[in-house]
C-alpha cells in the first residue's frame, strides 16, 4: 500500500480495549478509522478520544452480514476508500464445564468470535478486489487458540479457527494483493479481562504471574503489532500469526487457568458478553459439574440420572 496517500481502516470492536488502542495507533500513522461496535455508549466515549475529522462510528452487530456490509460501505463513503480491515470484536463467551454449556451459548460465542472474522475477511476482500489496489486484513486471535488450558472451550476453539482461517485466506487472496495476518495476544489489561478502573492493580498482579516478562501487557502493545501488520513495512508478510504475550507461550503458561478463578471450580456456567454492554448470564451447577435437578427441569431438561 502507498504510505503517502490517505488510508482508511475499519476496526470491529473498536470502541474499547484493543480496538480503541488500534484506532488511536493507526491515526498516529495518518490512517482514518471507522469503528464498528454494538456498544453505542462506549463508541461515543471512544470518538471523543480520537481525531474527529478522521474517525467515524457505525453501530454494528458483527454476527450479521448486512451490518458488516453497511460498515464497510460507510467507510468507503465517508473517507473515499478502504485499505485495512481489523477483525477485533470479541467476548469471553460461554464458560463452565463442557457438559453444562448450552448450545445457544456455544453458538453465540462462535458467531461473535469466528463468524464475524469470516464476514470481515469476505467483504473486505471484495472491496479490495473491486478497488484493485489490494489491502491488509488483521485478525485478532489469542494464545488460547494455540494451546489448551488457557481459555474457555468455545473461546479457545474459535480463536484456533481464526488462526487457521487466517492461513487459508492468505493463500487464497495473495494473488489479489490482499494480505491476511493475525495477532495472538496473551492476557492483557483490557475491559474483556475485567480490568476496569479500580481493579487495575489486582489484574496486573494476576497477569504478571502468567508470563516471564515483568510488566503486564496493555491494549497499546497489541495495537502496535496490528499497526505493523497493516503497514507497508509488512508487505511481504501474509498468513502469519504474531504472538504478543510477554513470553508466555515461549515459557509455557507459568500458571494455567487458576482453580480459584476457573468457573468450573466454582460450579458456575453461563455466558460473558464482555464489553458489549449486555449483561452476562450465570447459573450454579451441582458439585459434580452438572446442573441441579431443579435447574434442569426449569430449562426443560431431564433430571440427573443416578
Amino acid at each position: 500500500m502507498n504510505e503517502h496517500r490517505p488510508r482508511v481502516a475499519v476496526i470491529t470492536g473498536g470502541a474499547s480495549g484493543i480496538g480503541l488502542a488500534t484506532a488511536r495507533r493507526l491515526q498516529q500513522h495518518d490512517w482514518s478509522v471507522v469503528i464498528g461496535d454494538i456498544n453505542e455508549a462506549s463508541a461515543e466515549r471512544a470518538l471523543a478520544s480520537l481525531d474527529a475529522a478522521r474517525a467515524a462510528f457505525v453501530r454494528t452487530d458483527v454476527t450479521r452480514e448486512q451490518d458488516i456490509v453497511a460498515l464497510l460501505s460507510a467507510a468507503q463513503t465517508r473517507f473515499g476508500g478502504l485499505e485495512g480491515m481489523v477483525n477485533n470484536a470479541g467476548i469471553p463467551g460461554a464458560f463452565g464445564a463442557i457438559t453444562e454449556i448450552e448450545v445457544q451459548e456455544w453458538d453465540y460465542t462462535i458467531a461473535v468470535l469466528l463468524r464475524s472474522v469470516f464476514l470481515g475477511i469476505k467483504h473486505a476482500a471484495r472491496a479490495f478486489k473491486a478497488a484493485g489496489h489490494g489491502g491488509a486484513i488483521v485478525n485478532v486471535a489469542s494464545v488460547a487458540g494455540l494451546s489448551g488450558g488457557v481459555g474457555p472451550q468455545a473461546y479457545s476453539a474459535a480463536k484456533a479457527a481464526v488462526i487457521s482461517l487466517t492461513k487459508t485466506t492468505a493463500v487464497e487472496l495473495a494473488a489479489d494483493g490482499v494480505r491476511v495476518n493475525a495477532v495472538a495476544p496473551g492476557p492483557v489489561l483490557t475491559p474483556i479481562l475485567g480490568a476496569s478502573p479500580g481493579r487495575q492493580e489486582r489484574a496486573a498482579e494476576m497477569l504478571k504471574s502468567t508470563q516471564p516478562w515483568p510488566q503486564p501487557g496493555g491494549p497499546e502493545d497489541i495495537a502496535a503489532g496490528i499497526a505493523f501488520l497493516a503497514s507497508s513495512d509488512a508487505r511481504f508478510i501474509t498468513g502469519e500469526t504474531l504472538v504478543i504475550d510477554g513470553g508466555q507461550t515461549a515459557a509455557g503458561p507459568l500458571e494455567s487457568m487458576s482453580r480459584l478463578s476457573d468457573p468450573r471450580a466454582k460450579h458456575i456456567a453461563g455466558v460473558d458478553r464482555g464489553s458489549t454492554g449486555q449483561a452476562p448470564t450465570k447459573r450454579t451447577t451441582n458439585s459434580d459439574g452438572g446442573d441441579t435437578d431443579a435447574q434442569r427441569r426449569e430449562r426443560g431438561g431431564p433430571p440427573v440420572q443416578p
